[in-house]
């Protein structure tokens, strides 16, 4: 029996719609952040990687990179469970760092300002 030959239903993407990866994050992304800040030391790095992915002027191949990098850190199931006191998050780091390393050219200074003005505004307001 012969099956039909090109693209499937879920290979037929418009060229500048979301990818699955991309609605995620857009979703999920914020949650997340809530829910680990303090317990990861990436923190910074996942925010400017979100920054740069949000960006207009990144090229898309690397928001791609980007949107991979942060739906592996927002999915509940991963190679080390986040559960787990303080191994939990390392093959996340990993992930991370291996997309930031193809990232950095393309993060500016404006992505990284942004990440510590919410790190540091989230800490004032634990401080009050």
């Amino acid at each position: 029996m012969t099956t039909p030959s090109g693209p499937t239903n879920h290979d037929q993407q418009e060229p500048n719609s979301p990818t699955w990866k991309e609605r995620l994050v857009r979703r999920r992304f914020w949650d997340k952040v809530r829910s680990t800040l303090g317990k990861v030391p990436f923190m910074e790095d996942a925010l400017a990687a979100y920054y740069c992915a949000m960006d207009a002027n990144t090229p898309k191949h690397v928001k791609l990179i980007a949107f991979g990098a942060l739906a592996y850190f927002i999915l509940p199931i991963d190679k080390i469970p986040d559960i787990i006191p303080g191994v939990g998050f390392i093959d996340d780091a990993a992930v991370l760092t291996a997309a930031l390393s193809s990232m950095v050219p393309y993060m500016s200074e404006e992505h990284f300002q942004k990440a510590r003005e919410f790190l540091n505004k989230d800490q004032s307001e634990q401080d009050t």
